[in-house]
């Protein structure tokens, strides 16, 4: 398939997402895979529904078949990462992670994941390294106050580590 053809053909579920309406999303994606199967952004965009759903394991599902489709699909890896961040498979959304820096070691999505990742697994230390890695990259106002709340819990929670150096 035509990848400007597939990516418009998955706009109007993207729309309805961005709009609040995921369920509606969901909907017109479903129908829209059932249409073409081998649309990678059709499967990307139904996950993005299922996610906002807190559908997590069809989320995970439907990023896993674009990465399928289109194995460098880095918005896929990424939201895939995220998923499993949310379902507790803190390591796998730690390889994934990687697995994008490995293609840009500057890429911010990746390093907000990485963060996140380790935060909620409570390694405090790698949290803290990624998240400062992430204020490198120069994020817009709105992940910069994240960002800078989650490094405030970060050094609360443990004032003798803000003192080290990262490794």
């Amino acid at each position: 398939m035509d990848p400007e053809q597939a990516w418009d053909a998955a706009q109007e579920g993207a729309e309805l997402i961005a709009e609040g309406e995921p369920d509606r999303a969901r909907r017109v994606l479903e129908e829209l895979v059932r249409d073409q199967p081998v649309n990678e952004y059709a499967y990307f965009f139904l996950g993005s529904a299922h996610y906002e759903l807190g559908n997590h394991h069809k989320a995970l599902a439907a990023y896993v078949k674009a990465l399928e489709l289109a194995p460098g699909y880095v918005g896929a890896m990424i939201n895939a990462g995220h998923t499993l961040r949310m379902l507790g498979r803190y390591d796998q959304a730690i390889r994934m992670g990687h697995a994008v820096l490995a293609r840009d070691k500057h890429d911010p999505d990746a390093l907000f994941l990485l963060g996140t990742s380790h935060f909620a697994l409570g390694d405090y230390a790698d949290a803290e390294r990624w998240l400062n890695r992430l204020l490198e990259t120069r994020p817009g106002p709105e992940l910069l106050n994240e960002i800078q709340g989650m490094l405030e819990q970060l050094r609360a929670a443990h004032p003798d580590d803000s003192d080290q150096e990262p490794n």
